[in-house]
């Protein structure tokens, strides 16, 4: 075991060697205290900045919005499902994301996910002053963000946390069961939401439309919101 311990502590400082060895005059410092207090501290600057975004997902996933607002939508953007080949969603459940569309990407440098200019290590911003990063398509917060909208429940600990391990809906303590939901159905905000500006509509895949709910509520509001759209279809399928 000592062993073990003394081969790891020399990882660590010969990959923290590499990784000081390399930093530039400006970097983010709350990516530079991360990578240090990692049990496994990465040795490129890039994989510090990766692994920063990782451990904060709420923040990548804040910023992505954020970057987004910056951008805005193409004038003549919809949201619309279709082709994966064209780069259109495939499904509701997939964010709306009109610079991953083939239409409208804008090239390598800029993010397919805000449409903002990607700089050095994938940051956002260029505290270097080098320019714009032409090997890069995502920003390193918005590869996070990107998977956080996709795959919330794989950030339920997160978000139990959150709540104070409290079902949203009962007020109950939250089980291990507890499963993440969004508060306004994904197919609602198809059907009844499509028009909403862009990026407002990423805020219905982000934290503000997410909560935490015990298993038992989960399934019994899957099946009141799966009623409502069997009587919509129904509504719909009257003859006027």
């Amino acid at each position: 075991m000592s062993n073990w311990r003394e081969e790891h502590a020399k990882a660590n400082a010969a990959a923290l060697a590499r990784l000081t060895g390399r930093l530039p005059d400006q970097f983010p410092q709350a990516v530079l205290i991360h990578a240090k207090a990692r049990r496994y501290v990465p040795s490129t600057l890039r994989a510090a900045v990766d692994s920063y975004w990782r451990a904060h997902p709420l923040r990548a996933e804040r910023l992505a919005r954020m970057l987004a607002a910056r951008s805005g939508a193409p004038a003549d953007w919809q949201w619309q499902l279709g082709e994966s080949e064209a780069g259109l969603p495939a499904t509701f459940r997939i964010p709306p994301a009109p610079y991953r569309e083939k239409a409208y990407q804008r090239g390598p440098g800029f993010c397919c996910v805000c449409g903002q200019p990607v700089y050095r290590f994938g940051w956002h911003a260029d505290l270097w002053q080098a320019g714009i990063n032409t090997n890069a398509t995502w920003h390193s917060a918005c590869v996070t963000a990107w998977q956080f909208w996709n795959a919330p429940s794989g950030h339920t600990k997160l978000l139990r946390r959150l709540q104070g391990r409290r079902c949203r809906e009962t007020n109950r303590r939250l089980l291990r069961t507890a499963e993440v939901d969004h508060l306004v159905p994904l197919f609602q905000v198809w059907r009844q939401h499509r028009d909403l500006g862009w990026p407002e509509l990423l805020g219905y895949w982000g934290l503000p439309n997410l909560q935490v709910i015990n298993r038992e509520v989960h399934a019994a509001k899957c099946a009141n919101e799966a009623r409502d759209r069997r009587s919509l279809r129904a509504a719909a399928a009257v003859p006027a």
